[in-house]
């Protein structure tokens, strides 16, 4: 019996060995995160989109500049036509233009301004979203981190139970061939032993199908040969941690900083731009407009002067200004600046929403903060409990006052209170971690 309690203790140490081997060659959060942000496509996409609008507001600001445009021109003409005798005749006519001109925007009612002020909103809106999906799969692979580390444990949990239902089954066979135990007992055991074997086996599935999910977020081809490392459970001490601030405390610090909440905020501004744009419709705008051109003609019966000497001699240039003045366009305008300032009215409701979902995602974190230090301490004081009862029960059943399955029972509960008391150290970590991820700190452990 002294062995069996030695080799359970073995395990342990040696489960603690593993995890430190492990921890020299797997991925750490901070790698994991890291990772996924500069891989994952999402992120990609609302990079793509950043730089779009950058594009965007390029193009804004190029519309004050004067544009230019050339163009030419050949046409030919057949069948009759009056002469300068005043009579019919067939002429075949062809002409040749050559033309440049160019604009120049003076007063465009302030549209032009307002676009660009418009566009730089909409790209401090595009980082915000990046900020934000970078925030997203930050979270999202802590989670899956945690999740790894939930199924490393249990499926620890399972070999462990294996182990120590390995030895029993031995032990209780031997006892078997010196008539010290029943057949019933080593049956019994060896149902146990099948049982934490299927144990074993759903565990390690959970865990294949943890790591496959967070592979998946780094973009990892597969989860072949990828680990993560196990923070130092023995390190954490969660009572020792400060109480967070409350919801109402952390809200306060994080709509100052969140990227959703700046991203509606831009959002917001640009409706109230384009309100602004609409309503410079009702503004006259005024241009600049130069250009030069000229013509060669040359018509069938008559003698025409060489290209060369026509091109000269019809060479013209020409410079203008040309003021439009809204007057009535069937009430456009004024329907556009209606739906402007309805889409104001949207996106303002878009904003209160996250925001209360801001303040919802706050809540449950600091709560669930505050049950995980619950049940951390409720899990210590379970481990100290399970573990004494497995020593006492591990007595009794040394000197035939307590039966295989009442060993066992004491002997799984114990196993399962230890494995239960760093689970819930890890929740309250992540938990923890996910508040200072709120405040503004990296997300890490």
């Amino acid at each position: 019996m002294k062995t069996i309690i030695t080799s359970i203790a073995l395990m342990a140490a040696t489960a603690a060995g593993a995890q430190t081997e492990q921890a020299a060659q797997g991925w750490s959060l901070r790698q994991c995160i890291s990772y996924a942000l500069e891989h994952n496509i999402t992120v990609k996409q609302q990079d793509v989109t950043k730089q779009q609008r950058e594009i965007d507001l390029n193009t804004a600001k190029n519309s004050r500049l004067p544009d230019l445009n050339g163009s030419a021109s050949q046409n030919w003409s057949f069948g009759r036509g009056l002469t300068s005798e005043n009579t019919y005749s067939d002429t075949n006519t062809s002409s040749t233009s050559f033309s440049l001109g160019t604009s120049v925007p003076l007063f465009s009612g302030l549209k032009i301004p307002r676009t660009i002020e418009l566009n730089k909103l909409n790209l401090e809106a595009a980082t915000a979203d990046m900020e934000k999906a970078r925030n997203d799969i930050s979270v999202q692979v802590a989670q899956a981190y945690v999740q790894i580390l939930y199924d490393l444990e249990m499926r620890d949990v399972a070999q462990r139970q294996i182990s120590i239902d390995s030895m029993q089954v031995a032990r209780l066979k031997e006892m078997y061939r010196n008539g010290k135990a029943s057949g019933v007992d080593v049956a019994q055991q060896e149902a146990t032993l099948a049982q934490s074997r299927q144990t074993y086996t759903q565990a390690d599935n959970d865990y294949r199908l943890a790591l496959l999910a967070l592979t998946q977020l780094l973009e990892l081809p597969s989860p072949e040969g990828f680990a993560i490392i196990r923070p130092d459970a023995g390190g954490i001490d969660p009572s020792a941690g400060a109480v967070p601030p409350s919801p109402d405390e952390i809200y306060q610090e994080a709509i100052t900083f969140k990227p959703e909440i700046k991203a509606e905020l831009y959002r917001l501004k640009s409706t109230e731009m384009n309100i602004k744009i609409a309503q410079s419709a009702l503004l006259p705008t005024l241009s600049l407009n130069a250009g030069i051109g000229s013509n060669y003609y040359k018509t069938s019966g008559f003698k025409a002067e060489s290209f060369g000497r026509q091109m000269r001699n019809n060479f013209s240039q020409y410079i203008g200004l040309s003021l439009n003045v809204p007057i009535f366009n069937r009430f456009a305008t004024r329907n556009s600046i209606r739906s402007a300032k309805l889409e104001r009215e949207t996106q303002q409701l878009q904003l209160d929403n996250v925001r209360k979902n801001l303040y919802k995602e706050i809540q449950q974190a600091y709560y669930n903060t505050i049950a995980a230090r619950a049940k951390y301490e409720s899990s210590m004081e379970a481990s100290r409990s399970n573990k004494a009862a497995f020593d006492l029960m591990s007595a009794k059943y040394e000197y035939g006052k307590a039966n295989i399955t009442e060993f066992n029972e004491a002997k799984n509960n114990w196993l399962k209170a230890e494995s239960d008391l760093v689970i819930a150290k890890y929740e309250y970590v992540y938990d923890t971690s996910l508040i200072d991820f709120y405040r503004g700190k990296e997300l890490d452990f």
